[in-house]
């Protein structure tokens, strides 16, 4: 059969979102429309505004040359597993929901809140409809920068000294809660809000006296607050690959341009960070590394992909566990897929296994029984 009379996979893109990371979306889905392989996939890019409206048809390159998003209707996910898809809402008649737009798999780009929580998974979910990524446990355990720690340390990984603060109790015992902060871990410190990415909200604390400014910024982001016992570190990523048999790829090192490796150094730095892939560091201490991002990936559930961070404490020489990412950044000069082309996987390549790993985790869940009594 020749190339052109494959049938094409149809894939929905969703990028955007309610989230403070909102323009990473756009930037991912950007690369990934220029990389895709229309060959292969009839890809239908799904804006999703600030506000949370579903726009689809609106291409990701619309925005980042700052034209105003013009879609030709406003549409939802069905949550329908008979007919999954995008409906349109119109007030007219004539637009029945029969006309909605099927799609085969989906691809979440959406990072941050409402888009890498389990939220949209949970969706995705309902409808029955194949997705990239991992499912709503992964993805919501993933997020929450606490709960993941909890679990690292139960599969017996290291995690570095921190604490919770809920943002009510920020706001009505701020001394009670500057005092145990200050007990309990030695500046400086990181604040960051417990559901968020790409260092959104994120501040490094070295006096005291910039701990309130500091709870402040990242109470505005989320109800849950991590501070984090600062290291003198160096950081290292790695990216993982698969469903129940995760693969890792070679360790990068990063050198941040900034005090510490915040939203500037990642994606708006004139002075970018210096990314050492692979990492010099000896066989090893990466090998060492890779094994922990598996058992990392495998301890919150996590599938398709995710990157996985740590620190490697300068003094001690101790290895520890920050933090997984389920759905990192896709823009070109994020670590997932410059570790994964350092490894042998091109772009385009890790987008067609990411589909395949969707299309299989969604045909392993066909094999649940959702009804008791049901004959197998």
């Amino acid at each position: 059969m020749p190339k052109d009379a494959l049938p094409r996979i149809r894939l929905a893109l969703l990028y955007g979102g309610r989230s403070g990371e909102h323009d990473v979306s756009i930037a991912s889905a950007t690369s990934v429309m220029q990389a895709i392989d229309k060959d292969k996939y009839d890809v239908l890019p799904v804006y999703l505004t600030p506000v949370g409206r579903w726009l689809p048809g609106v291409e990701p390159v619309q925005l980042t040359a700052g034209a105003h998003p013009v879609a030709a209707t406003v549409a939802l996910f069905s949550s329908d597993p008979q007919q999954p898809g995008l409906l349109p809402l119109s007030n007219d008649p004539a637009v029945q929901p029969e006309q909605a737009q099927a799609v085969d798999v989906v691809f979440p780009l959406l990072h941050g809140t409402y888009g890498e929580d389990g939220t949209v998974q949970g969706l995705l979910e309902l409808a029955n409809v194949p997705y990239v990524g991992s499912g709503v446990l992964g993805s919501a355990a993933g997020m929450d920068k606490d709960v993941m720690k909890t679990l690292f340390a139960a599969a017996g990984l290291p995690v570095v000294p921190h604490l919770l603060v809920r943002r009510r109790e920020w706001e009505q015992q701020p001394a009670t809660v500057q005092d145990r902060v200050l007990q309990m871990l030695r500046l400086p410190v990181f604040v960051k809000p417990a559901n968020l990415g790409s260092s959104v909200g994120i501040s490094k604390v070295s006096d005291a006296a910039a701990l309130p400014d500091a709870l402040d910024l990242a109470c505005r982001y989320d109800r849950r607050v991590l501070v984090e016992q600062g290291l003198d570190c160096r950081e290292f990523e790695c990216s993982v690959l698969g469903n129940d048999e995760p693969e890792a790829s070679v360790i990068g090192e990063i050198i941040p341009s900034r005090e510490f490796y915040d939203y500037q150094a990642k994606y708006s730095d004139d002075e970018s960070s210096e990314l050492r892939i692979p990492a010099d560091i000896d066989a090893s201490l990466a090998e060492n590394l890779r094994a922990m991002a598996v058992t990392a990936f495998q301890a919150v559930d996590a599938a398709g992909l995710a990157r996985v961070d740590f620190f490697l404490e300068t003094h001690t020489g101790k290895s520890y566990v920050n933090e997984i990412n389920t759905l990192p950044g896709f823009t070109t000069i994020s670590m997932y897929p410059k570790l994964w082309e350092a490894t042998g996987f091109s772009y385009a390549q890790l987008i067609d296994n990411l589909v395949s790993l969707a299309i299989e985790r969604h045909q392993d869940r066909q094999r649940s029984l959702t009804v008791y009594g049901q004959d197998p």
